[in-house]
């Protein structure tokens, strides 16, 4: 048993108030899946503050955290591109497109360029051909690490707002 719960709790309290962390849940949880990786990879521990961005705006390079009903378990992404964005796919010869948000190619954390194809590429299209290249409001393009995708906005689509349900940190 511990001697000072409520203590730790107060000085846990405190210190997420300091932080500018009023309200947020935080809890500990193991990751499943490496579509992360190098970021984070299959059995790393990151800390989910569920609530986060209730007081807080989501920033592009963020990695939230996100449940759709289609999925039991939530899913954890980064936010590659924010509402009033620009996007657009570059065709390439090979009948593959890379992703440029705001004019800029766009790479993983390693350097490689997002590079799509068949249907991610079709979904991708899509969304630039409705939404006329911007970004909507209240709507996010949210990709894992790897550069040729993962179970991210080229299967799902853009993310609205409502669905992101934390900030996830190593």
């Amino acid at each position: 048993m511990m001697k000072y719960p409520l203590l730790f709790i107060v000085l846990l309290f405190a210190s997420c108030r300091s932080a500018g962390l009023a309200g947020v849940r935080v809890e500990e949880a193991e990751v499943r899946g490496n579509s992360l990786s190098p970021l984070i990879s299959a059995g790393d521990s990151v800390k989910i503050y569920y609530g986060f961005y209730d007081t807080h705006e989501i920033q592009k390079g963020d990695i939230v955290v996100c449940r759709f009903s289609f999925r039991q378990d939530p899913i954890i992404k980064i936010v590659r591109a924010v509402p009033k964005d620009s996007f657009a796919l570059r065709e390439l010869e090979d009948g593959s497109a890379l992703l440029l948000i705001n004019g800029a190619e766009l790479k993983n954390s390693v350097g490689r360029l997002y590079k799509f194809s068949g249907k991610r590429k079709q979904m991708l299209s899509l969304y630039e051909r409705d939404y006329k290249g911007v970004i909507p409001e209240n709507s996010y393009l949210l990709l894992g690490n790897l550069s040729e995708g993962s179970l991210d906005s080229t299967r799902f689509g853009l993310v609205d707002r409502e669905s992101i349900i934390g900030k996830a940190r190593k």
